[in-house]
């Protein structure tokens, strides 16, 4: 088909089949794909709001088996620097969220080898005691390598983290699902089948989940198709997912050393994903990658959320790359690209009326 008639197919909300997406990734003028972006996510929200939400990402340790060569953030069994957090750090991280306005914590961390199930369970059960708060926690890949400590199946792992307080999952790890690819960047983590899997069984359990793309380190832009479609046959299927998050890999302190990302190809390939994603409701801007004005941008390239406040984050940081932005910030950026900015939960239900107006 040619890319006029791909382009035209797409602005009707025609859902697009591989070739045509693909063609659509490399032929379309950056702007056209933009355009298509955004009026895809106008039509899906046409209401002149941005959201966001006010959380916490909490690494509870750093330490790690899996040695992935993209990863600047964990520590060796053994090795110098390596931690795991009390549950008195964990108290004051809390504490200090809620104080804020918090209304959950991102709970992940390393594949540590010698932490049975229990100790999650009884860490999940703390802060459900004490706290009224959402989390959301453990990785697919944090949850395979559960399961293989514990000689179970997955399904088993999620309903036991889910009657110990576990309210969703996020959708870390999944870098590209192709199996190739994670081969040479990240080959003692589970396969993208495995990853699929995990979000699969807490769908079918009534969880709702996140679904990430890490791309430009070891993947050629085709496989980036190849995960946009896993996910569209998954969400399918379930529903479960409520967004999707792409970022640009960050190269320093790691072993995969190539120029990262441009802000042109993150936008590029956000847009893209808006037009394939067309059972997700939500994309989200990936500010922590990109800073804040590449952010800004996004909004008119499919995304219809800012993400996380990040009242604390480490992953990124630790390859060198620290935006940080205040919840006043994060406001006033989405009012001046002409939206409302509006508290959110996980599941995208509003936390009480939109913040500001646009400016």
């Amino acid at each position: 088909m040619p890319l006029d008639d791909i382009f035209t197919k797409a602005m009707t909300g025609a859902r697009l089949d591989f070739e045509e997406a693909w063609l659509l990734y490399q032929e379309a003028p950056f702007h056209l794909l933009g355009r298509l972006a955004h009026n895809t996510r106008m039509r899906n929200h046409p209401e002149p709001v941005v959201t966001y939400v006010v959380d916490r990402n909490l690494n509870y340790s750093n330490i790690c088996v899996s040695g992935c060569r993209f990863c600047a953030f964990y520590r060796a069994p053994g090795e110098d620097g390596g931690y795991l957090l009390s549950r008195a750090e964990l108290a004051e991280k809390i504490q200090e969220t809620l104080a804020l306005g918090g209304t959950q914590i991102l709970l992940q961390g390393g594949h540590h080898p010698d932490l049975p199930l229990s100790y999650y369970e009884d860490l999940l059960q703390f802060v459900k005691d004490r706290y009224p708060i959402h989390i959301h926690a453990f990785s697919p890949p944090e949850i395979t390598h559960f399961a293989r400590l514990e000689h179970c199946d997955v399904g088993t792992v999620i309903a036991r983290l889910r009657a110990a307080g576990l309210d969703s999952i996020p959708g870390g790890g999944a870098e590209i699902l192709v199996d190739a690819v994670r081969q040479r960047v990240s080959p003692n983590k589970c396969s993208s089948a495995e990853w699929l899997a995990v979000m699969e069984a807490a769908h079918r359990q009534g969880l709702r989940t996140t679904a990430t793309m890490m791309f430009g380190h070891d993947e050629e832009p085709r496989h980036r198709l190849d995960h946009l479609f896993a996910l569209r046959d998954l969400q399918d299927r379930t529903g479960g997912f409520t967004a999707f998050i792409p970022w640009a890999f960050q190269p320093d302190n790691t072993a995969i050393q190539r120029p990262p990302a441009t802000a042109v190809c993150y936008l590029r390939l956000l847009a893209l994903s808006r037009v394939v994603l067309d059972n997700f409701d939500n994309l989200q801007a990936s500010w922590v990658t990109m800073g804040p004005r590449v952010a800004q941008l996004a909004l008119f390239f499919g995304a219809n959320d800012f993400g996380s406040t990040m009242i604390e984050e480490n992953v990124v940081a630790a390859a060198g790359v620290h935006f940080r932005l205040s919840l006043a910030e994060i406001q006033r950026i989405i009012a001046a690209a002409g939206f409302r900015p509006q508290q959110r939960t996980m599941a995208y239900q509003w936390v009480g009326n939109a913040d500001a107006q646009a400016i």
